[in-house]
């Protein structure tokens, strides 16, 4: 991958060069500062004034810039509506028609260029903060962000929500849908807000905009849920084409399957786990271990598989497979064992078999970008579908015989299907499974530049005017010590590597990902035991409300994805989702007698619902602030992610074992009490580090 640096001077539009941020120099002075403090330290109100000063001087340049152009823009279209008005006063007339909408099309063209510009800088101004917060460590994004953002001058909200645009785009879209509409079938776009402008400059604006506006859509949020990292800027057509070579889809299809059958596989055992340890001879609380040891595996699988990942995808999902229907089997027959300690080892063995990680990196290093969005959505679908499926199914196994020395109940049915569902997937992945060529690391890239083209499509921004460069100017712009530092994109080889990765806003934010996942592990995992201590439940009852609360995921991810995060900032709706899961929290103690089903249903769905929310914004602001260099290899943020999240499901179920020794009327209050106190403490790291998520 290129450093952001080498791809700024190569994206650039060269006759707009002199206007973009000056990159290479901030990066200098940043380095400098670093050098300095090092040596003899150095006083902190200077290099914060100093540094700001230097920043609203390149801000104050590229806002100039881009008033500059919006005003030409403007001044274009008043002329073209005055022509427009002279045509159309003759009556309707082909030619003209066409002449009038390919120069709107030709204003439509030079404002791709302008909007591309205004996200380059902005990437630019991001990348910059977040490297001075990680070489210094002043927090200066928090202070720069706070002082800039809400001063009623301030230049840094145009660079950053581009006021002004929006009116320019407007006007586009709205011309060229009424020369498209030359019978009036419609008074205006503003009538008819969801009617279709088949125009793709129309398309290609809409898609830059939303880029810019950081808005998002149903299928965008879904993807962020996955975690899997976007490429901020576009690669080479050399890249993708690799990429493209790698794809295939029944490939992708068996991944999602694979993802959808693990989540049925954890939740499938939660309605029956309490009455299985029963069966068996242990506590009712022994639950918790029982449905924490997927977990505790999974800690250490995630750590080979996406390892292993580095050289083959199709080896570790078959090795998935076996183990997990090895696991599944030997949970099925520890009813027959009468052994607690073979249940357990099912269980572990079904965590080793996770191969979540695997199925991450193969969508984020074997499906071309324009595919990749829909296919973390896919990924996330598939993880909300087998949620729900898991709890859902076990309401079918409510019945009892033998077939032999087997015993088929509602405890080991659900590890004879899982057995068998997995049989039949390996089978499947063995048949279809096409394993991708492996990526080449000695690939010279080779740029061509000739021309000024302009790429239309509906995710990727447009490329202008790359430019030839000078071998002896690149050589003397490039600066190897400095882009190894920061800026290059080879991924980190160890833990450590990456941990040094980790910025206080990175690091705030696995830990709400720690908390939410903790929360959701108490709610999911103590339900059995709860409802059946206080209401009575039936095995029935609770998978129903399982996969109920299962089922809720993906409607409220269309709400959330088309309405909520186009309204609202997303750290707006993180510590909003934040203060919500801390109410479901507080209402689900148990501090009124008696203790109320409606009270329980109500305010488990709240912080169920409120967790969901919380995921998907959560997880796009880490990959937004975290490292570039964590976006693949083995140790990538997907990975680290997934290591916080799988932690905490496993010190929730250890939890609910523990707590069982107080006794089953003072489970529900100890387990809550944890989570509240981490969901608190969430809460005030997020209010320290709110102004660094601008």
């Amino acid at each position: 991958m290129v450093a952001f640096g080498k791809k700024l001077k190569e994206l650039q539009i060269q006759e707009w060069k002199g206007s973009y941020i000056d990159y290479k120099l901030l990066k200098k002075k940043v380095k400098h500062y670093a050098q300095q403090d090092e040596v003899d330290g150095q006083n902190r109100e200077y290099v914060l004034r100093d540094f700001s000063l230097m920043l609203d001087e390149q801000i104050e340049k590229i806002v100039l810039f881009l008033l500059k152009h919006q005003g030409q823009l403007a001044t274009r279209l008043s002329g073209l509506a005055d022509r427009d008005d002279e045509y159309l006063s003759h009556g309707p007339n082909h030619d003209s028609i066409v002449e009038l909408r390919e120069a709107y099309r030709e204003v439509g063209r030079d404002l791709l260029r302008l909007l591309f510009f205004v996200e380059m800088n902005a990437i630019g101004l991001r990348k910059i903060l977040k490297k001075f917060d990680k070489r210094l460590g002043y927090k200066f994004t928090s202070y720069y962000v706070k002082t800039r953002a809400n001063h009623p001058y301030s230049q840094l909200r145009q660079v950053f929500k581009h006021v002004g645009i929006s009116a320019v785009v407007g006007s586009i879209t709205r011309n060229l849908a009424d020369l498209q509409d030359v019978d009036r079938r419609y008074v205006s776009i503003y009538d008819h807000p969801n009617i279709h402008i088949s125009d793709p400059i129309i398309e290609s604006i809409k898609a830059a905009e939303k880029r810019l506006l950081n808005s998002t859509d149903f299928l965008h949020y879904l993807g962020k849920h996955a975690f899997i990292m976007q490429d901020e800027l576009p690669s080479p057509s050399s890249e993708e084409h690799i990429v493209n070579e790698r794809y295939h889809f029944m490939s992708l299809l068996l991944n999602l399957v694979n993802t959808f059958l693990y989540m049925v596989n954890t939740y499938i055992i939660v309605p029956t786990a309490d009455d299985y340890s029963l069966s068996l001879g242990a506590a009712a609380t022994v639950c918790g271990v029982v449905i924490g040891s997927m977990a505790v595996a999974q800690i250490f699988s995630s750590v080979y598989f996406s390892a292993w990942s580095n050289k083959s995808y199709i080896r570790p999902l078959i090795f998935s497979s076996i183990v997990l229907l090895m696991g599944n089997t030997l949970y099925a027959l520890a009813y027959d064992l009468n052994s607690i300690y073979v249940l357990l080892i099912g269980r572990l063995f079904c965590g080793l078999g996770s191969a979540r990680a695997v199925n991450r990196r193969y969508i984020s290093d074997c499906v071309p970008s324009k595919l990749r969005m829909k296919a973390s959505a896919g990924f996330v679908s598939a993880s909300a579908l087998g949620m729900a499926c898991g709890p859902a199914l076990a309401c079918l196994f409510q019945t009892q015989f033998k077939i032999l020395w087997f015993t088929f109940n509602q405890d080991t049915l659900p590890g004879w299907f899982m057995a068998f569902a997995w049989f039949i997937y390996l089978l499947w992945l063995w048949l279809s499974f096409r394993e991708p060529p492996l990526e080449k690391e000695d690939i010279v890239v080779q740029h061509e530049t000739s021309g000024t083209t302009v790429e239309i499509g509906f995710s990727e921004p447009l490329l202008l005017d790359f430019g030839k460069n000078d071998e002896d100017e690149q050589q003397e712009d490039d600066d190897p010590s400095d882009e190894l530092s920061e800026d290059t994109r080879e991924p980190v080889t160890s833990i450590m590597s990456a941990y040094r990765l980790l910025t206080p806003s990175v690091k705030v934010q696995l830990i709400i990902y720690f908390m939410l996942k903790y929360a959701m592990e108490i709610l999911l995992a103590e339900s059995s035991v709860v409802t059946s201590y206080y209401f009575v439940w039936s095995t029935n009852n609770v998978a129903m409300f399982l996969a109920f609360l299962g089922l809720t995921v993906l409607p409220v991810s269309i709400f959330v994805g088309s309405y909520i995060s186009n309204v609202f900032e997303e750290r707006q709706v993180l510590l909003a989702s934040e203060i919500m899961v801390c109410l479901g929290i507080v209402l689900s103690f148990h501090t009124i007698i008696p203790y109320s089903a409606p009270q329980y249903i109500f305010s488990a769905l709240l912080t169920f619902v409120s967790a969901e929310v919380l995921e998907g914004v959560n997880l796009s602001l880490l990959s937004r602030v975290m490292s570039s260099r964590l976006s693949r290899g083995t140790y990538n943020g997907g990975l680290l992610s997934t290591e916080a999240g799988t932690l905490a499901r496993v010190v929730a179920d250890g939890t609910i074992t523990l707590a069982g020794y107080w006794g089953m009327s003072e489970l529900l209050n100890i387990t809550l009490l944890p989570s509240l106190v981490i969901c608190i403490a969430t809460i005030i790291a997020t209010s320290f580090t709110y102004n660094s998520l601008y």
